[in-house]
């Protein structure tokens, strides 16, 4: 069964697009978008990829997932993840370091026993017994003042709707890899991640809900940086955060435009 009508007629008025507007764009007349939505019609597939991109919706879950029932589909239940975790010789969960050289195995080998039982484990005594934590080394300067080398703690977070907008977080991407940033949570609208770095020379960027394997709430730093307090810098706030994302989203909308 296709959910293409209900689905196009769904987020076309989410968005507020007129089906007028949307014809414009998509160069046919207005009676075609009609058709669509009224299923007596379907798009050739170079205008279903250009719909696609208007509306911030992949193929496949604008034909076969019903949004406006279920929601995106970037917010649904996910299936257990059957993480591969190292214990110490009594028993207790141990840390695996994910460094910067391995960074780029994890992306393949973070389901592999064989390969996570190459990487260092580590135990810290002051973090909750409840959930499972891995660190990562960051390599980059994005998210001053954590500077290059410095760990990241953080515990799993096995559904993407549990990201709290404004925290940060290291997520395990199959376009970006490995990062840690600040993340707002779009998924409920164009199912969505908004990724914002702490260092304001970096571009906020998004990726896909569906692209995201792994998500790791930000607990805990190791750094051998002391803060200087003579280097110390206005801290970045949600209200700076929120600008950035508001100069971003006038450009992309002038770029569409």
């Amino acid at each position: 069964m296709s959910f293409l009508a209900s689905n196009l007629r769904f987020l076309r008025k989410q968005k507020g697009i007129t089906q007028n507007d949307l014809a414009d764009q998509l160069d046919v007349q207005r009676t075609m978008i009609s058709a669509y939505e009224d299923g007596r019609s379907e798009p050739k597939l170079t205008t279903l990829q250009k719909l696609c991109e208007i509306l911030e919706v992949g193929v496949e879950e604008l034909l076969e997932h019903d949004i406006e029932k279920l929601g995106r589909r970037a917010i649904q239940k996910r299936g257990l993840n059957i993480l591969t975790i190292a214990a110490d010789e009594s028993d207790k969960e141990n840390i695996t370091l994910v460094g910067q050289k391995a960074s780029a195995g994890y992306l393949n080998g973070f389901a592999d026993p064989e390969y996570m039982e190459t990487l260092p484990q580590f135990h810290l005594p002051n973090l909750s017994r409840q959930a499972t934590y891995r660190a990562f080394e960051l390599s980059g300067d994005s998210m001053l003042p954590l500077v290059p080398g410095t760990i990241v703690i953080g515990s799993y977070v096995d559904q993407l709707k549990q990201i709290k907008s404004g925290g940060t977080y290291v997520l395990v991407t199959q376009t970006e890899g490995v990062v840690y940033k600040r993340v707002f949570n779009y998924l409920e609208e164009n199912g969505k991640l908004f990724l914002v770095s702490d260092n304001e020379h970096y571009r906020p960027y998004e990726v896909k809900g569906e692209d995201v394997l792994e998500i790791w709430e930000a607990k805990a730093f190791i750094s051998t940086d002391f803060p200087n307090p003579g280097d110390k810098k206005k801290p970045l706030t949600l209200d700076d955060l929120g600008e950035m994302i508001r100069d971003i989203h006038a450009d992309l909308r002038k770029i569409r435009g």
